[in-house]
Protein backbone atom coordinates (compact mmCIF):
# COMPACT_ATOMS: atom_id res chain seq x y z
CA UNK A 1 0.00 0.00 0.00
CA UNK A 2 1.22 3.52 -0.72
CA UNK A 3 2.14 5.58 2.09
CA UNK A 4 0.41 9.08 2.01
CA UNK A 5 2.15 12.41 2.71
CA UNK A 6 1.57 14.94 5.07
CA UNK A 7 0.24 17.17 2.22
CA UNK A 8 -2.60 15.13 1.25
CA UNK A 9 -3.70 15.28 5.31
CA UNK A 10 -3.50 19.04 4.64
CA UNK A 11 -5.90 19.36 1.99
CA UNK A 12 -8.54 21.82 2.14
CA UNK A 13 -6.96 22.55 6.10
CA UNK A 14 -6.99 26.90 6.55
CA UNK A 15 -5.72 26.27 10.02
CA UNK A 16 -3.36 23.59 11.85
CA UNK A 17 -1.74 23.18 15.20
CA UNK A 18 1.18 20.80 15.89
CA UNK A 19 1.60 19.36 19.19
CA UNK A 20 3.97 17.26 21.35
CA UNK A 21 4.15 15.89 24.79
CA UNK A 22 4.87 17.18 28.22
CA UNK A 23 8.46 17.83 29.38
CA UNK A 24 9.40 17.99 25.11
CA UNK A 25 12.88 15.63 24.95
CA UNK A 26 14.59 16.04 21.79
CA UNK A 27 12.96 13.61 19.48
CA UNK A 28 9.20 15.78 20.29
CA UNK A 29 10.80 18.82 19.66
CA UNK A 30 12.66 17.87 16.44
CA UNK A 31 9.42 16.03 15.01
CA UNK A 32 6.89 19.05 15.69
CA UNK A 33 9.86 21.72 14.51
CA UNK A 34 10.50 19.50 12.00
CA UNK A 35 7.00 19.54 10.56
CA UNK A 36 6.32 23.10 11.40
CA UNK A 37 8.73 24.25 9.65
CA UNK A 38 8.02 21.32 6.21
CA UNK A 39 4.08 23.06 6.38
CA UNK A 40 5.58 26.52 6.18
CA UNK A 41 7.83 25.85 3.37
CA UNK A 42 4.93 24.19 1.23
CA UNK A 43 1.67 24.61 2.45
CA UNK A 44 1.33 28.73 2.74
CA UNK A 45 -2.23 28.27 2.52
CA UNK A 46 -2.15 26.53 5.88
CA UNK A 47 -1.90 28.94 9.05
CA UNK A 48 0.08 26.62 11.43
CA UNK A 49 0.92 26.83 14.90
CA UNK A 50 3.14 24.89 17.46
CA UNK A 51 2.43 24.40 21.01
CA UNK A 52 5.15 22.65 23.44
CA UNK A 53 6.11 23.20 26.90
CA UNK A 54 9.36 25.22 27.11
CA UNK A 55 12.43 23.14 25.39
CA UNK A 56 15.83 22.97 26.80
CA UNK A 57 17.51 25.90 25.55
CA UNK A 58 19.87 23.52 23.83
CA UNK A 59 17.34 23.45 21.04
CA UNK A 60 16.88 27.03 20.45
CA UNK A 61 18.90 26.57 16.86
CA UNK A 62 15.88 25.08 15.38
CA UNK A 63 14.06 26.88 13.16
CA UNK A 64 11.15 27.97 14.57
CA UNK A 65 12.17 27.48 18.13
CA UNK A 66 11.30 31.06 18.94
CA UNK A 67 7.17 30.50 17.37
CA UNK A 68 6.64 27.77 19.93
CA UNK A 69 3.71 28.66 21.80
CA UNK A 70 3.30 27.28 25.50
CA UNK A 71 -0.41 28.50 26.07
CA UNK A 72 -2.93 28.22 23.96
CA UNK A 73 -3.90 30.93 21.49
CA UNK A 74 -7.31 32.36 22.53
CA UNK A 75 -10.38 31.62 20.68
CA UNK A 76 -8.57 30.08 17.55
CA UNK A 77 -9.77 27.29 15.85
CA UNK A 78 -8.37 24.44 14.07
CA UNK A 79 -8.90 22.28 11.20
CA UNK A 80 -6.19 19.43 12.14
CA UNK A 81 -4.23 18.68 14.87
CA UNK A 82 -0.83 17.21 14.22
CA UNK A 83 -0.04 15.12 17.89
CA UNK A 84 3.57 13.69 17.64
CA UNK A 85 5.44 11.30 19.95
CA UNK A 86 2.39 11.20 21.98
CA UNK A 87 1.58 7.79 23.85
CA UNK A 88 -1.50 8.71 25.61
CA UNK A 89 -3.55 11.70 26.14
CA UNK A 90 -2.60 12.80 29.50
CA UNK A 91 0.49 13.38 28.46
CA UNK A 92 -0.10 16.20 25.52
CA UNK A 93 -0.10 19.33 27.97
CA UNK A 94 -1.40 22.57 26.74
CA UNK A 95 -2.43 21.43 23.65
CA UNK A 96 -4.90 18.52 25.21
CA UNK A 97 -8.34 20.55 24.89
CA UNK A 98 -7.41 20.72 21.01
CA UNK A 99 -8.15 17.17 20.69
CA UNK A 100 -11.61 17.45 21.25
CA UNK A 101 -11.72 21.13 19.67
CA UNK A 102 -9.95 20.54 16.86
CA UNK A 103 -11.95 19.01 13.41
CA UNK A 104 -9.62 16.51 12.44
CA UNK A 105 -6.39 14.91 14.28
CA UNK A 106 -3.46 13.07 13.31
CA UNK A 107 -1.20 11.22 15.72
CA UNK A 108 2.31 9.66 14.57
CA UNK A 109 4.13 8.06 17.04
CA UNK A 110 6.55 4.38 18.47
CA UNK A 111 5.67 3.85 21.37
CA UNK A 112 4.26 0.54 21.97
CA UNK A 113 2.09 1.56 25.05
CA UNK A 114 -0.01 3.87 22.69
CA UNK A 115 -3.56 3.64 22.48
CA UNK A 116 -4.73 6.80 21.26
CA UNK A 117 -7.73 7.53 19.45
CA UNK A 118 -7.90 9.76 16.55
CA UNK A 119 -8.83 10.49 13.49
CA UNK A 120 -5.42 9.28 11.85
CA UNK A 121 -3.06 7.00 14.01
CA UNK A 122 0.14 6.13 12.73
CA UNK A 123 1.98 4.36 15.25
CA UNK A 124 5.39 1.92 14.60
CA UNK A 125 6.76 1.00 17.79
CA UNK A 126 9.37 -0.61 15.72
CA UNK A 127 11.22 2.20 14.37
CA UNK A 128 13.91 4.27 15.73
CA UNK A 129 11.77 7.83 16.72
CA UNK A 130 8.72 9.89 16.07
CA UNK A 131 11.11 11.92 14.12
CA UNK A 132 11.93 8.75 11.52
CA UNK A 133 8.29 8.07 11.26
CA UNK A 134 7.31 11.98 10.22
CA UNK A 135 10.45 11.97 7.69
CA UNK A 136 9.07 8.81 5.90
CA UNK A 137 6.10 10.76 5.14
CA UNK A 138 7.18 13.60 3.69
CA UNK A 139 8.42 14.48 0.16
CA UNK A 140 12.03 14.62 0.09
CA UNK A 141 12.56 17.50 -2.36
CA UNK A 142 10.20 19.41 -0.32
CA UNK A 143 12.67 18.79 2.93
CA UNK A 144 14.44 22.37 3.37
CA UNK A 145 17.61 22.27 5.65
CA UNK A 146 15.99 23.69 7.93
CA UNK A 147 13.16 20.75 8.29
CA UNK A 148 15.83 18.54 8.16
CA UNK A 149 18.04 19.93 10.87
CA UNK A 150 15.34 19.41 13.17
CA UNK A 151 14.23 16.00 11.97
CA UNK A 152 17.83 15.15 12.02
CA UNK A 153 18.20 16.27 15.68
CA UNK A 154 15.17 14.04 16.72
CA UNK A 155 16.53 10.93 15.42
CA UNK A 156 19.94 11.52 16.88
CA UNK A 157 18.19 11.84 20.75
CA UNK A 158 16.22 8.95 20.29
CA UNK A 159 19.16 6.77 18.94
CA UNK A 160 21.71 7.63 21.56
CA UNK A 161 23.46 8.59 18.18
CA UNK A 162 22.23 5.69 16.19
CA UNK A 163 23.69 3.07 18.97
CA UNK A 164 20.54 1.88 20.31
CA UNK A 165 18.79 -1.61 18.90
CA UNK A 166 15.71 -0.11 17.39
CA UNK A 167 18.05 1.83 14.52
CA UNK A 168 18.15 0.51 11.55
CA UNK A 169 19.72 -0.14 8.41
CA UNK A 170 16.53 2.37 6.98
CA UNK A 171 17.10 4.74 10.15
CA UNK A 172 20.81 5.11 8.85
CA UNK A 173 19.01 5.77 4.96
CA UNK A 174 16.77 8.34 6.56
CA UNK A 175 19.58 10.23 8.19
CA UNK A 176 21.81 10.08 5.33
CA UNK A 177 19.55 11.81 3.12
CA UNK A 178 18.68 14.56 6.16
CA UNK A 179 22.83 14.79 5.89
CA UNK A 180 22.76 15.25 1.80
CA UNK A 181 20.62 18.34 2.79
CA UNK A 182 23.69 20.02 4.61
CA UNK A 183 22.88 19.34 8.47
CA UNK A 184 25.73 20.19 10.46
CA UNK A 185 25.61 16.59 12.35
CA UNK A 186 28.65 16.70 14.40
CA UNK A 187 27.68 20.25 15.52
CA UNK A 188 24.26 19.21 16.23
CA UNK A 189 24.93 15.76 18.12
CA UNK A 190 28.14 17.52 20.16
CA UNK A 191 26.14 20.30 21.52
CA UNK A 192 22.94 18.74 21.83
CA UNK A 193 23.57 15.39 23.12
CA UNK A 194 26.86 15.31 24.41
CA UNK A 195 27.81 18.24 25.61
CA UNK A 196 26.89 19.33 29.09
CA UNK A 197 26.60 22.07 31.71
CA UNK A 198 29.49 21.79 34.86
CA UNK A 199 26.29 21.55 37.20
CA UNK A 200 24.97 18.35 35.26
CA UNK A 201 28.11 16.79 35.38
CA UNK A 202 27.92 17.52 39.18
CA UNK A 203 24.64 15.69 39.37
CA UNK A 204 26.22 12.53 36.92
CA UNK A 205 28.87 12.30 39.62
CA UNK A 206 26.53 12.27 42.33
CA UNK A 207 24.06 9.80 41.14
CA UNK A 208 26.81 7.75 39.75
CA UNK A 209 28.45 7.56 43.30
CA UNK A 210 25.11 7.33 45.49
CA UNK A 211 24.18 4.56 42.92
CA UNK A 212 23.49 0.73 44.07
CA UNK A 213 23.84 -2.43 42.34
CA UNK A 214 21.41 -5.38 42.53
CA UNK A 215 20.54 -8.84 41.54
CA UNK A 216 24.61 -9.46 40.70
CA UNK A 217 24.89 -6.27 39.59
CA UNK A 218 22.26 -6.61 36.20
CA UNK A 219 20.45 -3.36 37.95
CA UNK A 220 21.52 -0.10 38.96
CA UNK A 221 19.60 2.10 41.04
CA UNK A 222 20.14 5.88 41.90
CA UNK A 223 17.53 8.79 42.76
CA UNK A 224 17.82 12.32 43.72
CA UNK A 225 15.69 13.94 46.43
CA UNK A 226 14.23 17.75 46.03
CA UNK A 227 16.20 19.15 48.53
CA UNK A 228 19.60 17.79 46.66
CA UNK A 229 18.03 19.88 43.44
CA UNK A 230 17.18 22.69 45.22
CA UNK A 231 21.06 22.86 46.64
CA UNK A 232 22.22 22.71 42.95
CA UNK A 233 20.02 24.72 41.65
CA UNK A 234 18.89 22.71 38.58
CA UNK A 235 15.45 21.41 37.48
CA UNK A 236 14.00 18.21 36.19
CA UNK A 237 15.49 19.36 32.11
CA UNK A 238 19.05 18.93 34.03
CA UNK A 239 18.16 15.50 34.74
CA UNK A 240 18.85 14.68 31.19
CA UNK A 241 21.00 11.44 29.74
CA UNK A 242 21.80 10.47 33.63
CA UNK A 243 19.87 7.41 33.14
CA UNK A 244 21.82 6.62 30.41
CA UNK A 245 25.26 6.37 31.61
CA UNK A 246 23.85 4.76 34.52
CA UNK A 247 22.89 2.05 31.39
CA UNK A 248 26.34 2.26 30.40
CA UNK A 249 27.71 0.25 33.35
CA UNK A 250 29.37 -2.92 32.37
CA UNK A 251 27.52 -5.91 33.26
CA UNK A 252 24.41 -3.88 33.83
CA UNK A 253 20.57 -4.54 31.83
CA UNK A 254 18.05 -2.40 33.84
CA UNK A 255 19.10 1.15 34.94
CA UNK A 256 16.68 3.23 36.92
CA UNK A 257 17.09 7.45 37.84
CA UNK A 258 14.45 9.02 39.42
CA UNK A 259 14.31 12.43 40.83
CA UNK A 260 11.28 14.12 43.13
CA UNK A 261 9.28 16.38 41.72
CA UNK A 262 6.81 16.98 45.13
CA UNK A 263 7.10 15.80 47.84
CA UNK A 264 7.43 12.14 48.11
CA UNK A 265 6.26 11.75 44.21
CA UNK A 266 8.85 10.63 42.21
CA UNK A 267 9.83 10.59 38.48
CA UNK A 268 11.14 7.52 37.43
CA UNK A 269 13.08 6.81 34.00
CA UNK A 270 13.88 3.03 33.28
CA UNK A 271 16.43 2.11 30.38
CA UNK A 272 17.41 -1.65 29.82
CA UNK A 273 20.19 -2.82 27.02
CA UNK A 274 18.60 -6.49 25.57
CA UNK A 275 16.71 -8.29 27.27
CA UNK A 276 14.01 -6.82 29.55
CA UNK A 277 11.14 -4.81 27.87
CA UNK A 278 11.14 -2.03 30.83
CA UNK A 279 7.59 -0.68 28.95
CA UNK A 280 5.71 -4.04 30.52
CA UNK A 281 7.53 -2.73 33.93
CA UNK A 282 6.35 0.91 33.72
CA UNK A 283 2.89 0.19 33.13
CA UNK A 284 2.77 -1.59 36.23
CA UNK A 285 2.79 2.23 37.86
CA UNK A 286 0.72 3.58 35.47
CA UNK A 287 3.25 4.90 32.92
CA UNK A 288 4.77 3.52 29.58
CA UNK A 289 7.34 3.94 26.68
CA UNK A 290 9.01 2.04 24.54
CA UNK A 291 10.61 -1.59 24.79
CA UNK A 292 14.11 -0.06 25.89
CA UNK A 293 12.85 3.30 27.47
CA UNK A 294 10.17 3.81 29.61
CA UNK A 295 9.15 5.76 32.79
CA UNK A 296 6.43 6.71 35.29
CA UNK A 297 5.48 8.49 38.17
CA UNK A 298 5.62 6.96 41.60
CA UNK A 299 4.65 7.94 44.81
CA UNK A 300 6.18 7.08 48.00
CA UNK A 301 9.75 6.88 49.96
CA UNK A 302 12.67 6.56 47.80
CA UNK A 303 12.92 3.00 49.62
CA UNK A 304 8.82 2.28 48.63
CA UNK A 305 9.27 2.88 44.97
CA UNK A 306 12.71 0.81 44.74
CA UNK A 307 10.75 -2.05 46.22
CA UNK A 308 8.02 -1.88 44.71
CA UNK A 309 9.66 -1.60 41.00
CA UNK A 310 12.13 -4.23 42.19
CA UNK A 311 9.87 -6.63 42.34
CA UNK A 312 9.11 -6.81 38.80
CA UNK A 313 12.56 -6.32 37.66
CA UNK A 314 13.77 -9.46 39.40
CA UNK A 315 10.78 -11.39 37.61
CA UNK A 316 12.25 -9.60 33.81
CA UNK A 317 15.25 -10.40 34.55
CA UNK A 318 14.86 -13.98 36.24
CA UNK A 319 11.95 -15.43 34.41
CA UNK A 320 12.98 -19.07 35.19
CA UNK A 321 11.99 -18.38 38.61
CA UNK A 322 8.31 -17.90 37.44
Amino acid sequence: MRRKNIGEFLKGVRTAAVAGHVNPDGDCVGSCLGVYNYIRDNYPETDVDVYLEQPRQVFRFMNGFDSIHTSLISGKQYDLLILLDISSRDRIGVAEPLVDAAKKTLCFDHHVTNRGSYSWLFNVPEISSTCELVFSFMEEGKVSRNCAECIYTGMVHDTGVFQYSSTSPETMRAAAKLMEKGVPFSEIIERTFFEKTYVQNQLLGRALMESILLFNGRLIISYMRQRDMHFYGVTSADMDGIVSQLRNTAGVEVAVFMYETDTEVYKVSLRSRETVDVSRIAQHFGGGGHIRAAGATMQGTPHDVINNLTYYIEKALYPEKE
